[in-house]
C-alpha cells in the first residue's frame, strides 16, 4: 500500500484533525484572509471613488455615457464587495471552527473532509460527497 493511501485510510478512521494539522489549515486561512481583506479594501475604495477621476471637465455627451458606465461599474463593484465580505466571513468562521476543534468535519455526514479539499477551499463545511448530494 502506498504512503498516500495509508494516510487516507488513517484520515478516514479519525474523527477530527490533529492540532498540527489544524495549525497548517490556520496558516492557509490566515494567508487567504489577508489577501481577501486587501481585495475588499480595493473594491470598497473603488465603490466610494476615493481616487475620483471624474468627467467634470469633459463634454456633456461623454459625461452621460461615462455616468452610465459608472453606475454599472458601481453595481458590479458592490456585488463583488458583498461576495468578498461573505468569503471573509466564511474564512473567519473557519478560524472559529479551528479554535473549537470542529474544523474539517462535514456538517452533513459528520466525517472528515479530505485535506486536499480543505487546502483548496479552506472554509468548506461539506465533503465532496455531501456537496454532490446537495446539488442533486
Amino acid at each position: 500500500m502506498k504512503e498516500e493511501e495509508k494516510s487516507q485510510d488513517t484520515d478516514l478512521k479519525k474523527t477530527r484533525y490533529s492540532d498540527e494539522e489544524l495549525e497548517e489549515f490556520r496558516a492557509i486561512i490566515m494567508q487567504k484572509l489577508e489577501k481577501a481583506r486587501a481585495d475588499l479594501k480595493i473594491l470598497s475604495e473603488a465603490l466610494s471613488n476615493v481616487d475620483e477621476h471624474g468627467t467634470d471637465d469633459t463634454s456633456p455627451t461623454f459625461k452621460v455615457l461615462e455616468e452610465g458606465y459608472q453606475v454599472l461599474s458601481k453595481e458590479e463593484n458592490g456585488r463583488l464587495a458583498a461576495r468578498q465580505q461573505k468569503f471573509i466571513n466564511n474564512l473567519e468562521n473557519a478560524l472559529i471552527r479551528i479554535e473549537n476543534k470542529s474544523y474539517g468535519i462535514c456538517r452533513a455526514t459528520g466525517k472528515l473532509i479530505a485535506k486536499e479539499r480543505l487546502r483548496i477551499v479552506p472554509h468548506a463545511t461539506l465533503s465532496i460527497e455531501a456537496k454532490l448530494q446537495q446539488s442533486k
